[in-house]
């Protein structure tokens, strides 16, 4: 059975997050083959992870004098800033068996499937140990989602290039994720911290690459993400077949652009009838 390719398009951060939980809601409900989506964001903005603090942990006053958007995403991790990249969202139901019923063994199936896409840019990159004790520990950098990376998450020399995030529900995973082909160390620091500083920015550039910063020419956002896709083809064994939203996804996400850009889920992180589940990352 093949599954699902949605190609690269760019939407706003509230139809970003509502066209994920639709896809997500509707795998579920009709137990449909697993879709990977490509997309880019417009305006820039800062999504933020389920659990955290808005007024706590991103400057929202920086994100509003800068137009920046600010969403929070139904699965949990840390604050992304959402500019100059290609996201990939990967929806899979209890029904898919190639994926392990376990969030490390899948965020490491997947990342090697991203490793071998990137690896056909000529970039070689390897997935974070297990071991994230240290990388856990709490400092003014913990609110923003690519100071350290999580188990299995994408390094290159060392440094992160791409920061994800998976929630589970009913055997089903939607895991979506940031791939960078720019970073901007002193804009993601001034938006996704509380404070910053030139100590901060020069930490956070330090622990941070990008894919343009890889190659000797700049890839467009398209040529990336087919790679990523073929990448994943080839490591998951699975045929994709590039198609669109079903009406009823439509529907569904146009009825939850309400909650993605309410006050109430954003600002307040006031519960719907969807249950968060197990979640991680970013």
């Amino acid at each position: 059975m093949k599954w699902r390719l949605l190609k690269y398009r760019i939407f706003s951060a509230f139809e970003n997050m509502a066209i994920d939980e639709a896809i997500f809601r509707e795998t579920i409900a009709k137990q449909k083959p697993p879709t990977l989506r490509f997309f880019g964001w417009h305006p820039s903005a800062v999504s933020i992870g389920y659990f955290q603090n808005v007024d706590e942990e991103i400057n929202v006053e920086r994100c509003r004098a800068a137009g920046v958007d600010v969403v929070r995403r139904m699965t949990g991790g840390k604050a992304v800033y959402h500019r100059d990249e290609v996201t990939y969202s990967l929806t899979a139901s209890g029904a898919e068996k190639i994926f392990p019923d376990d969030i490390i063994l899948t965020y490491e199936l997947i990342s090697r499937g991203l490793a071998r896409g990137l690896s056909m840019l000529g970039i070689s990159a390897d997935p974070a140990g297990v071991d994230g004790a240290a990388l856990k520990k709490k400092t003014k950098l913990s609110s923003t989602c690519f100071w350290a990376p999580s188990a299995r998450e994408l390094l290159v020399g060392g440094k992160k290039i791409c920061g994800s995030a998976q929630v589970r529900r009913s055997d089903a995973f939607l895991q979506h994720g940031s791939m960078l082909m720019t970073f901007d160390a002193s804009a993601t620091a001034a938006l996704t911290l509380p404070s910053s500083s030139e100590t901060l920015c020069r930490r956070l550039r330090d622990s941070v690459t990008a894919i343009n910063e890889q190659l000797a020419r700049p890839g467009s956002a398209e040529d990336i993400s087919d790679a990523l896709q073929k990448g994943l083809s080839e490591q998951l064994e699975v045929e994709f077949s590039e198609g669109g939203l079903t009406s009823s996804e439509r529907h569904l996400a146009d009825e939850l652009l309400q909650k993605y850009t309410s006050e109430a889920w954003n600002f307040a992180r006031k519960k719907d009838t969807f249950r968060v589940a197990r979640e991680r990352a970013f």
